[in-house]
Parts: structure tokens; C-alpha cells; sequence
């Protein structure tokens, strides 16, 4: 399963003439550089170091805020919709024509494969290119009033906007929130996670070449408590997003609260999908399989309990096992279809997993160890586990890694109960040949997103966000417009 070539690796230091260390972006420059505390940024797949980031301090946060702060007051809020529409356009063309750079500097950053980094650069450009063309028909409404009376309503931006984003694609992550919320007319402040900073602080360099005014992204590194922690807190930001953990999102509301800030989150997810007897099995293993194939099963939507009828357990087991055992597994520059995990902390989590499903019953039926001949990199092999209850951890918490579930069943309405039995409620799979129980079990299914017949499905336009502890509010599609802006009423007596 292992695939490496023995080549040098791609360096960004040299490749990009990056500074050492890096430090904030901030009015479209390196600030920051000589702060007091660092933080090595390592290859997950074979640990070199390919960069130093300097963390951005309280003061650093404060300077870039009130950078972002006067361009929403300035350049920005003087740009109409149509002006801010064709900086957008200008964004997503930027970002394609550094594609190739920018998938690079992905993979050694996260660990994931060169395609998937691809993949992920191209929906980066797709959310500018996408809501570029809605900057300027964000709409309000005509209400209707007694004679001699109008009213209406508009959208305006909150001004500067915080985005804490996760490690997983950090690229694709920023930009997903950043397209709608400049939009709007807001600006913005980037904290991205100090395990994958590189591709956000590029991006933010190369957005303020290719037009976006100075201030309107800026970007500072640095951990949570210290570096997030100062951004959140900053009294000149008036909402927030953040995609990670249930926990950290707790104590971000907390922070938010204090200031009265809304807040958008994406607390991740213990996704269920459901294979009925009359399901496509091939396309319903090959969703399993997927499942821990993308970023090597450390996305939050991923499918990763899959609630299959007992009739066609085993069919279906054999089927995932013969899709996952062709998987390879090996430096994400050479392709392979698994990457690394991010780090060794999530590496530790994983295994931990998998020694307690043991523990509790669950047997493996592909994987489970380390891959044979690995390099010192945190890989991990694609694993499947069967005999697997609700009640278990491995079915109830979200591992964040190549790990697969399947779980059986013996009536819709037992089905239906497992899938909503869980602090999450993210998103959720339905394979059937039947219309009618496709959309009676949709309606049933506890979650922000359903997908019939294929997953993962939908793309920048579709709204995605969780119900329960998944999360609050919507990213995507026009949805998220509401979410980056604040309604204002307006009524006039005419007479």
C-alpha cells in the first residue's frame, strides 16, 4: 500500500522565497517577523521542516484588525457591488493562474494528495468566481403597508469579520468564507491553524497583488488560546467564523457572547448513511471507501457510519474491503490516493480510537496498523471495522481519520433511529432505488444536508452547516449572504 519515489522534495522556502520566518500578512505585507514565539511547520509525511511561522501576538492582532477595520471604513465601503463583483472575478483568476504553486505548497503542508490539493485550489477559485456574480443583487424586500406608508428592508455588512479556520484544507476552508463575506462588503481577519498556515498567508499575498485593497484580507498565524483567542475577543469584530472542534467552538461562543458578536459554526460531524436492500451496493461502497480517502478521512462531513440493512451486510463489507484494500497510501506529491494524518497528535487520536473499538467489540476487516515500509510521517492505513453498535466511541465521536464504521439494521424506522442518535447532525447519506423512501427518509434524517445516491455531492452553491452540536448557521451557496450580513428595516410615512 505504500507508494514513495526517492526524489527530492518540493521545497517552499526556495520555491517561493518565502521569509524566515514567516509572519502575518498584513496590508498585503510580511508583519511580524521578529515576534518573540514560533512555530515549525513540518511535512506531516516525511516531518522536514519547510517553515518557521512567527505567531502573531495580541499586538499583531490588534494592528491587523485595525487595518481591517479602517479599509471597511474606506477603499472597501467606497467600492460599489459591481466594483467588489469584478475584484472577485480578479481573486478566483489569480488563484487559478498560481494553481499548480498552490497545490504544491497544500500537499507538503497538510499531507494530502497532489490531486486532491487541485481539487481543492479550483473550488478556492470557484467560491470568488461564485459569489462574484451575486455581489451586486443582494436583495431586500418591499413590505406591505397601510395607505400612506413604505417599507423596506436591505442587507448591509457587520465591517470586520474574524475567520478562524481549521487544518484539514485550509485553503479551500478561507476562501469559502472569505468570497461571501467580501461580497457583502465586509472585510476580514484570518487565523489560520498553526498546523497548516502556508497556503492562507500566500493567498493573502497574492490577493493584494492581483487588486484587493490593502486591509480588506489580512492574515495572522498563531495557536487558538493565544493568537485566535486575541481576534475573537477584539471589540472592532463584529462577527465570527469558525470551523473545529465542539470544544474550542464552546469557547469561542463564550467570547463572542461577551462582546454580543454573532457567531457562524461548523463544529464537525459523525455522519450516518443509509444502504437499503435496493441500493446501488458498488456506488454505495465506493461513498464508504471516499470516506476515508479525503484527506485521509479527516473532513467533518465525512461519511463515516455506514447503516446498512442486514440482508446485504456482508455483500456490502466485501465491497468496501475490496475498494479500500486497492487503496495506496504514500507522500502526497507522488499521488497516492491516502496521504498522512495532519500531525502526530492526530495520529494518537486515531489509534486510540481504533485499541478502544477493539476493546468494546468491534472487529477490523481491512487495516488498522500502521502501513508497512512507511517513512517517519503520521500515515496510517485505511480501516474498516465491523461489528460495530451505536453505543460504541467509534460510532458516537468523530475520529477525524481512515477509519470506516458499519453498522446493520433490520427496519427503516431502526435505521432512521441510529442515524439521529448522535450529538451531530452535519450531514447524512441515503442509497435506495426507491423515490419514495429517498424523500421520507430525508425528511426523517436529523442534519443539514442530505445526499441521495451519491456522496460526498453538491458544491460551492449548495448550503451546508449542521443541526445539534454540528454547528450554527449556513456556509455556502446564497444562504451564507445571510449569514454575512445584518437585515435593516427602513419605514417612511409618505404623508
Amino acid at each position: 500500500m505504500q507508494s514513495e519515489h526517492n526524489r527530492p522534495r518540493w521545497d517552499p522556502r526556495v520555491e517561493l522565497g518565502l521569509p524566515e520566518p514567516l509572519g502575518a500578512v498584513i496590508d498585503g505585507e510580511w508583519s511580524g517577523t521578529d515576534a518573540a514565539e514560533t512555530l515549525c511547520v513540518r511535512d506531516p509525511a516525511d516531518l522536514r521542516e519547510i517553515a518557521v511561522v512567527a505567531e502573531g501576538d495580541a499586538d499583531q492582532v490588534d494592528g491587523a484588525v485595525r487595518s481591517a477595520e479602517k479599509a471597511y471604513r474606506g477603499a472597501w465601503r467606497a467600492a460599489d457591488a459591481t466594483t467588489r463583483g469584478r475584484i472577485l472575478t480578479a481573486l478566483a483568476d489569480t488563484i487559478r493562474s498560481h494553481a499548480e504553486t498552490l497545490a504544491r505548497l497544500e500537499t507538503v503542508d497538510t499531507g494530502k494528495p497532489l490531486s486532491q490539493a487541485r481539487s481543492d485550489v479550483e473550488t478556492s477559485a470557484r467560491y470568488f468566481e461564485y459569489y462574484a456574480g451575486v455581489a451586486d443583487k443582494i436583495l431586500g424586500d418591499t413590505l406591505p403597508q397601510p395607505a400612506g406608508s413604505f417599507a423596506y428592508t436591505v442587507r448591509e455588512p457587520y465591517g470586520v469579520v474574524a475567520h478562524v479556520t481549521p487544518w484539514n484544507s485550509p485553503l479551500s476552508q478561507m476562501c469559502r468564507g472569505l468570497a461571501p463575506s467580501l461580497a457583502a462588503g465586509n472585510t476580514v481577519v484570518v487565523k489560520p491553524s498553526e498546523v497548516t498556515p502556508l497556503s492562507s498567508l500566500v493567498a493573502a499575498r497574492l490577493f493584494a497583488a492581483a487588486g484587493l485593497p490593502l486591509g480588506v484580507c489580512n492574515v495572522v498565524p498563531g495557536r487558538g488560546p493565544t493568537t485566535g483567542a486575541a481576534l475573537v475577543a477584539h471589540p472592532l469584530v463584529r462577527h465570527v467564523s469558525f470551523t473545529g472542534s465542539v470544544a474550542t467552538g464552546r469557547e469561542i461562543l463564550r467570547s463572542a457572547a461577551a462582546g454580543i458578536v454573532p457567531c457562524n459554526l461548523e463544529l464537525g460531524g459523525k455522519s450516518p448513511t443509509l444502504v437499503f436492500p435496493d441500493a446501488d451496493l458498488d456506488a454505495a461502497a465506493r461513498a464508504g471507501a471516499m470516506a476515508v480517502v479525503r484527506n485521509s478521512g479527516q473532513s467533518c462531513f465525512a461519511t463515516t457510519r455506514l447503516i446498512v440493512h442486514r440482508s446485504i451486510h456482508d455483500a456490502f463489507v466485501e465491497r468496501v474491503r475490496a475498494h479500500v484494500g486497492r487503496l495506496s497510501v504514500g507522500h502526497g506529491l507522488d499521488d497516492p490516493d491516502l496521504g498522512p494524518l495532519a500531525s502526530a497528535e492526530q495520529l494518537d487520536k486515531v489509534v486510540g480510537y481504533l485499541d478502544a473499538a477493539r476493546e468494546e467489540g468491534a472487529r477490523v476487516a481491512i487495516g488498522g496498523s500502521r502501513p508497512g515500509g512507511a517513512p517517519a510521517g503520521y500515515f496510517l492505513e485505511p480501516t474498516v471495522l465491523v461489528d460495530v453498535a451505536n453505543g460504541m466511541r467509534v460510532a458516537r465521536e468523530e475520529i477525524f481519520g481512515p477509519v470506516q464504521s458499519v453498522l446493520s439494521f433490520d427496519t427503516e424506522d431502526e435505521a432512521v433511529a441510529m442515524a439521529n442518535d448522535s450529538d451531530y447532525g452535519l450531514a447524512a447519506g441515503v442509497f435506495t432505488g426507491s423515490l419514495s423512501v429517498a424523500h421520507r427518509v430525508a425528511a426523517r434524517l436529523e442534519a443539514g444536508q442530505v445526499q441521495v445516491n451519491k456522496y460526498p455531492a453538491g458544491g460551492v452553491d449548495t448550503p451546508f452547516g449542521g443541526y445539534k452540536k454540528s454547528g450554527i448557521g449556513r456556509e455556502k451557496g446564497l444562504e451564507a449572504l445571510l449569514h454575512y450580513t445584518q437585515l435593516k428595516t427602513v419605514i417612511i410615512e409618505l404623508s
